[in-house]
C-alpha cells in the first residue's frame, strides 16, 4: 500500500506543478474557453488541464518502474500501464489540437477510435470471463475488439460531457478511479494474489493527477482541462477497468471467497465497473443524444441543459452542484463496489441511507435555502408606511 500511496503523491505533486506550465502554454496558444451562452464562467479561462494530468502520470509510472514491489511484478503490469499511458498521451494530443484550433466532432471521434485501436493493438482488451463455477469462456478476439471500443469511447464522451463546472469532471473521475483501487487491492487481497496490478497502478495515479489539477480547478478556476483533459482521464479510467478483464483470471481466481451471487457480480465486474462509476454522466449523455435528436439536432450539439445545468436551476450554487455530483458519483462507484466485496446488514443500510441523504441533499436544500433567502429579501410591513412616506415627499 505504501507504493500506491507514494505514486498517488508523485502524480499529484506534478500534477499541481505542471499546471502552472499548462496555463502558461495556453495563453500562448490562444487556447482559452470563450465565454458562450451554454457556459457557466463569466470570464475566458485557459484549457490544457488535460496536458499537466498527462505529465502527472507519466511522472508516476516512471517512478513505479524504479519501485521493487512493481519492478518484481509481472513483467505485462508495467508493459500494459505503458501501453495505456501512450494511448492516453495520443488522445491527449488530439485534445490539445482542439483547445486550440477547435476540431469537428468527427475528427475528435477518429482520435478516440485510434487511442482505442493501440490498446487491442496490444491485447489490452476484454478476453476472458471467469464463471463462479471456475469456468472460463474465452470472447472472440473481434468481439472483445468492438465491445473494449463501445466501453472506451462511451466513458471517454461520457466524461466530456460532464465538464461543465469546474472541478466536476476531475473530481467524479478521481472518485471513481479511487473506487476502482479499492475494488482492485481488496480483491488481490481476499484472493491471496499479488498486489502488483497494471489497474491498481493506473487509477492510484489517475486520482492522484485529478487532485493535483483540482486545486487549479476549484470554483473559480484559473484552469480548464478542456478536451485533452476530459478524454485523457475517460480513456485512462475505462482501460483499467479494461485491464482487469484478463489478468485476474490468469492470477488464480478465487471464486470460493465469495458467495454465489457475490461471484456473479464479480465475473462482470470488469465490464460493468466503469459504466457504473460514471453511471451520473453516462445518463446525462443518453439524455443528452434523445434530447438533441428528437429536437432534429446533432447528438453532438452543445446546449445547457446537462444535469449540472439543471442544479444550478432548482437553486443549488456551482460548488454546491459540484459537491452533489460528486456524492452521486461516490455514491454510485464506492456503494456498487461495496455491495460486490462484502455482504450484510450494515452495507446495505449504509448504502440505503447515504441514498437517503444524498436525494435530501439534491432536491430539498434548494427549497430551504430559498425560504430562507426569501425571507431576508421581504420588507416588513410596519417599515412600508414610512417608504411610503418618503416618496411622497420626494415627489
Amino acid at each position: 500500500m505504501r507504493a500506491y500511496v507514494l505514486l498517488f503523491l508523485v502524480a499529484a505533486v506534478v500534477t499541481y506543478l505542471l499546471t502552472v506550465v499548462a496555463r502558461e502554454f495556453a495563453m500562448r496558444t490562444g487556447a482559452v474557453a470563450k465565454v458562450r451562452d451554454r457556459d457557466v464562467h463569466a470570464v475566458p479561462i485557459p484549457y490544457m488541464g488535460g496536458v499537466a494530468m498527462l505529465g502527472g502520470l507519466v511522472a508516476a509510472y516512471l517512478v513505479a518502474r524504479e519501485l521493487p514491489f512493481l519492478a518484481d511484478a509481472p513483467d505485462f503490469v508495467l508493459e500494459d500501464t505503458g501501453v495505456v499511458i501512450l494511448a492516453g498521451a495520443l488522445i491527449c494530443v488530439v485534445g490539445v489540437v482542439d483547445d486550440i484550433f477547435e476540431l469537428d466532432a468527427l475528427t475528435k471521434l477518429g482520435g478516440q477510435v485510434l487511442a482505442t485501436a493501440i490498446l487491442v493493438g496490444f491485447n489490452l482488451q476484454y478476453s476472458l470471463i471467469t464463471f463462479p463455477d471456475g469456468t472460463q469462456f474465452s470472447i472472440d478476439p473481434a468481439q472483445g475488439a468492438l465491445l473494449t471500443g463501445l466501453v472506451v469511447i462511451t466513458v471517454v464522451n461520457a466524461v466530456n460531457f460532464i465538464d461543465g463546472l469546474d472541478g466536476l469532471a476531475a473530481g467524479v473521475v478521481g472518485i471513481g478511479a479511487l473506487a476502482l483501487f479499492l475494488f482492485c487491492y481488496q480483491f488481490t487481497r481476499i484472493n491471496d494474489i499479488g498486489r502488483a496490478s497494471t489497474a491498481a497502478l493506473l487509477t492510484v495515479a489517475l486520482a492522484g493527477a485529478c487532485v493535483g489539477f483540482l486545486i487549479h480547478n476549484w470554483h473559480p478556476a484559473r484552469l480548464f482541462m478542456g478536451d485533452s483533459g476530459s478524454m485523457l482521464i475517460g480513456l485512462i479510467l475505462a482501460a483499467s477497468a479494461v485491464t482487469l478483464s484478463g489478468s485476474y483470471s490468469a492470477g488464480g481466481l478465487n471464486v470460493n471467497a465469495f458467495d454465489a451471487s457475490t461471484a456473479l457480480l464479480v465475473t462482470f465486474l470488469p465490464l460493468l465497473l466503469p459504466l457504473t462509476i460514471l453511471v451520473v454522466p453516462l445518463v446525462d449523455l443518453v439524455l443528452a443524444v434523445v434530447r438533441r435528436t428528437r429536437a432534429g439536432r446533432s447528438p453532438f450539439a452543445a446546449d445547457k441543459k446537462h444535469l449540472h445545468h439543471r442544479l444550478l436551476e432548482i437553486g443549488h450554487s456551482q460548488r454546491r452542484a459540484v459537491l452533489i455530483m460528486w456524492l452521486w458519483a461516490g455514491l454510485m462507484s464506492f456503494g456498487s463496489v461495496f455491495v460486490t466485496l462484502y455482504r450484510g446488514p450494515v452495507v446495505i443500510t449504509g448504502v440505503v441511507v447515504a441514498t437517503a441523504l444524498i436525494v435530501l441533499l439534491t432536491f430539498v436544500l434548494p427549497k430551504i435555502r430559498g425560504e430562507r433567502t426569501d425571507k431576508l429579501l421581504e420588507v416588513p410591513e410596519e417599515l412600508t408606511p414610512l417608504g411610503e412616506q418618503v416618496g411622497d415627499q420626494r415627489i
